[in-house]
């Protein structure tokens, strides 16, 4: 609600009511507009971390619909136990972290807000060693700890709220979480972070890895297969997509292990494979979706229907995270389409828009504080 559209409002009954009560009527308006405006302001300035963690349950929700989830318990406690390793190290132990295995051949990761860090099937198949599981891990921990996403958000203008969206205590309605996830989802999907998130999300992720035992180098062992892997295509594909390129990563890994003196050397190899006894699919053999995952992660079935619609699709927007997605107006539909008919056209990408299993069903398990610290000895 804005205090120009409050004011226009206003004075086109000014000719039809009295003076006493025109001045009374407009001063009404006037002030529910200030306390609307309030209230945006305040939103502007910080999400609630209750508030992030419905954003972040729902942008999971909607990963796990989109690629499933792998129904192998002792592969996911494996995956969480180290994940807790690392995130008790973290700035933010106290989340309630969840780590999700994703039923996909797709080497591809990705950090919900609030505490949610999926890894899929195909990136397992493409790691080594624990040692590299916790680079990945701890680069997509510090996504979340350091509110890459929540702060893109901060920064957009693109939403605009009216006062019965802002809850009394200041929270979001749950409308608003719902615009927002779909906006989040769409820059988690693309891994569309800014390079400087890159480069913290490398640096913070590498030092987690270190103190908790790892080797900090691992992460440039997975980046380097990553680049091999992807040499052919024409786009950047999947995991670790986003600027800055490899090479420049790979430069700023050994400075920060050189710098910070990360000497931690445990690779644990046997361990991993003892759990993790499958390989990556070459991206040739990797199944996709008939169109591709685009700016709101249209599934198969939106993009079979909007081959039809090709002439009709946008151009594809440009700008930060909540500028890929008008959520002030359009359709869903519309920015499906758009995607669905580049991926239709050949512009899909692999690993991206692989298909996903068909169960979205977390696993049910525990993992305790006394596991983690038991299954922490065993990095050596």
């Amino acid at each position: 609600m804005k205090t120009t559209i409050v004011l226009v409002l206003a004075l086109s009954t000014l000719a039809a009511t009295p003076a006493q009560a025109q001045l009374g009527g407009l001063s009404d308006r006037l002030k529910q507009a200030q306390e609307a405006k309030a209230k945006v302001d305040k939103f502007d300035l910080r999400i609630s971390e209750a508030d992030e963690r419905k954003l972040g349950e729902e942008v999971s929700q909607r990963l796990c619909q989109e690629f499933g989830v792998y129904q192998n318990k002792e592969v996911a406690r494996y995956v969480a136990l180290v994940g807790r390793v690392l995130a008790q190290e973290s700035s933010r132990p106290g989340l309630d972290w969840q780590f999700i295995v994703l039923d996909t051949d797709g080497v591809n990761a990705f950090a919900s807000p609030g505490g949610f860090v999926h890894i899929t099937r195909g990136a397992l198949g493409l790691v080594r060693n624990e040692a590299e599981l916790a680079g990945v891990l701890g680069h997509e921990i510090t996504h979340i700890t350091a509110k890459h996403t929540v702060r893109a958000i901060q920064k957009s203008k693109v939403v605009s709220l009216g006062a019965s969206e802002v809850g009394s205590s200041g929270g979001l309605a749950q409308s608003v979480v719902s615009r927002l996830a779909e906006a989040a989802y769409s820059n988690i999907i693309n891994n569309k972070f800014d390079r400087n998130d890159e480069v913290e999300s490398d640096k913070v992720g590498i030092g987690l890895a270190n103190k908790a035992g790892y080797a900090p180098g691992a992460l440039s062992d997975v980046l380097k297969r990553l680049e091999d892997r992807n040499k052919n295509q024409e786009q950047p594909n999947g995991m670790f997509a986003s600027h800055p390129l490899i090479t420049d990563r790979l430069e700023n890994i050994a400075k920060v292990i050189k710098d910070d003196k990360l000497t931690a050397s445990g690779r644990v190899g046997t361990r991993y494979t003892k759990f993790i006894t499958f390989e990556a699919k070459p991206l040739s053999e990797v199944p996709v979706i008939a169109g591709a995952r685009g700016l709101t992660g249209g599934d198969s079935k939106d993009s079979k229907d909007a081959k039809a619609t090709d002439k009709k699709a946008e151009p594809k927007k440009k700008g930060g995270l909540l500028g890929k997605v008008g959520l002030t107006s359009g359709s869903q539909a519309q920015n499906t389409q758009t995607v669905a008919s580049a991926g239709a056209r050949g512009l899909g990408q692999p690993d991206r828009d692989a298909k996903g299993g068909t169960n979205p069903n977390k696993v049910d398990m525990t993992v305790t504080a006394a596991e983690v610290a038991e299954f922490k000895k065993g990095i050596a």
